[in-house]
């Protein structure tokens, strides 16, 4: 007896050819030994987030490709008006990340994009700027998620996820920024110093003067960095102190939205990678609004957009606000930054840089 027609021509639909150069579905054959870059490579035909992370690497790279090429006339006489006087570059990139992670190991992959100058404006939180000094203080140790908030109260001591900081970190990060505040009001007074969130944290790296710190880096290289947010945090309650100290210390915000959005304004062309969602994301995305979207854009977090929140939206979404081009390959990774960050500045800025110091002569650093 024959199978039901109805049945047959439900199941056995038969299949349009595919599209020319459809790639088909593999992953890495651990036959051929234990190869990191060549696992990393098979991510993009893996499928599922893995392919996001392989389109990631890709687009990150178009960055940098795109940033070493030589500038138009047009685009040399453009980025001259650019206010931060820093090498210019045929494309600037944007790099927005939340504070947990400078509060976590990712300081060390945030440090190295700074030290050698591979991103042009950095975009962050109150805390993603204020644990990075206090890092350069005391350390940050690993704990449990599910430490219980009492008995660290207790304690004395601070839960962020399972990353545990004592109190007295923050009490040695006042000792150290309170005088630094102090000559800030001095300038101000005396010598007509304008402070605002980017002037306050390049003083800072500047103060710090040591090479782990991110901002150390931001300050020797010219990078400016953006924190709008400034008082949410630990600088903030600084500042709150300071207030009744020695009161009369003013951080304009409104200089460093012209500041920020001059950044993109005044670009040959951008890019931007934002780790984490909330602010960050908003003012990165904002800014190159400015100059009707990001030529290139790499977002990478755990938020959906079934509640419309920004840090959910994916970057189709910022397209129909103009802050991605139309013609532009946007990614995004759902997952979670600290996990995949690292394997991604390995595919791409570090194997970049490296290349570039084996080909001057330097010693051969080998990335696998």
């Amino acid at each position: 007896m024959a199978a039901p027609d109805d049945a047959v021509n439900a199941v056995l639909v038969k299949s349009e050819n595919m599209p020319e150069g459809s790639l088909t579905v593999s992953g890495y054959d651990f036959n051929k030994g234990i190869d990191y870059h060549e696992i990393l490579n098979s991510y993009r035909t893996s499928g599922f987030q893995a392919t996001n992370f392989g389109l990631a690497v890709e687009e990150i790279n178009k960055m940098i490709a795109k940033r070493g090429e030589a500038l138009s006339e047009e685009n040399a006489n453009k980025v001259e008006l650019n206010p931060i006087k820093r090498k210019r570059s045929n494309c600037t990139i944007f790099l927005g990340y939340t504070s947990n992670l400078i509060s976590a190991g990712m300081r060390s992959t945030l440090r190295f994009l700074a030290q050698h100058n591979l991103v042009d404006c950095i975009v962050t939180t109150a805390g993603g700027v204020e644990e990075d000094f206090i890092k350069c203080m005391a350390p940050t140790y690993l704990g449990e998620f599910a430490l219980k908030g009492k008995e660290l109260r207790c304690k004395g001591i601070n839960r962020i996820g399972n990353l545990l900081v004592p109190n007295n970190n923050y009490c040695l990060f006042e000792d150290w920024i309170i005088p630094i505040f102090d000559q800030m009001l001095v300038e101000q007074n005396e010598q007509n110093v304008k402070w605002t969130p980017s002037k306050v944290i390049r003083r800072l790296g500047k103060e710090i003067d040591n090479p782990d710190s991110v901002y150390y880096w931001c300050y020797k290289n010219d990078i400016p960095v953006f924190s709008p947010g400034l008082t949410d945090g630990s600088i903030g309650d600084m500042l709150y102190f300071h207030s009744y100290k020695n009161p009369g210390l003013v951080i304009d915000i409104v200089e460093d939205i012209r500041l920020m959005n001059s950044q993109a304004v005044y670009a040959a062309h951008t890019g931007m990678i934002i780790l984490g969602g909330g602010l960050i994301k908003h003012h990165i995305c904002n800014a190159n609004l400015m100059r009707n979207g990001a030529n290139f854009s790499v977002f990478i977090n755990t938020a959906q957009e079934f509640d419309g929140s920004d840090s959910g939206a994916r970057p189709d979404e910022a397209v129909s606000w103009g802050k991605i081009r139309m013609d532009a390959t946007p990614v995004k990774v759902y997952t979670e930054a600290s996990l995949v960050f690292p394997l991604i500045v390995a595919e791409t800025f570090a194997r970049h840089h490296h290349a570039s110091a084996n080909s001057n002569g330097d010693a051969p650093k080998v990335i696998k």
